[in-house]
């Protein structure tokens, strides 16, 4: 006669780590696709670039509401609110400024990068428990300083949308990161139950 013993069934935290995990790997593969697409458009504002520069934040509110419903019970959960009012309003910004031109742009994006950045670095902070944060820390104290490069790059002659693109990639780069963490907490957990 066999017997299996069941698996334990998973604790919140490691819940939550899974669900983070593959929202990470989502927002590494958008952050690199859109970094592309906008490198090849950033010498100007047109209807493709300024399709890229409004979706990136959308896309932003969309992570950080399935975000915010698997982590409802956390204390991370009011950031994410928060950063979805902010990306919201990047958003609609962004789609009026790209009338006004890259240096406008630029200037929304700062403001943008420099409050999302804060609100990522105080969630991280408050996530560290879960493993794999430290990368999100990181990525939200560069974000501060990236959105107070591009405040400083609209006012410079012949600004350019490329360092937006850099600005993404580096982010995504930094949700790879933070997945790939989380992947090999949850192995040494699952080891460490057996």
């Amino acid at each position: 006669m066999t017997t299996t013993t069941a698996p334990a069934p998973a604790s919140a935290p490691d819940v939550v780590a899974s669900a983070l995990r593959r929202l990470y790997f989502v927002r590494f593969g958008f952050a690199l696709i859109w970094a592309v697409a906008l490198f090849s458009t950033a010498s100007s504002i047109g209807p493709v670039s300024a399709t890229l520069l409004v979706i990136y934040p959308l896309f932003d509110v969309g992570a950080a509401v399935v975000d915010a419903r698997s982590s409802r019970a956390s204390r991370s959960a009011l950031g994410l609110y928060v950063n979805i009012a902010i990306s919201g309003l990047a958003a609609v910004g962004l789609a009026f400024a790209v009338a006004s031109g890259i240096p406008g742009v630029l200037r929304v994006w700062g403001a943008w990068a420099v409050t999302a950045g804060l609100v990522q670095l105080i969630v991280a902070v408050r996530r560290r428990e879960l493993g794999g944060q430290w990368a999100m820390i990181a990525s939200g104290g560069i974000s501060v300083l990236a959105g107070l490069s591009f405040l400083r790059q609209a006012g410079a002659p012949n600004p350019s949308l490329s360092s937006l693109a850099g600005y993404a990639l580096l982010g995504g780069i930094f949700f790879l990161v933070s997945a790939l963490r989380l992947g090999r907490n949850a192995g040494r957990s699952v080891g460490e139950g057996n």
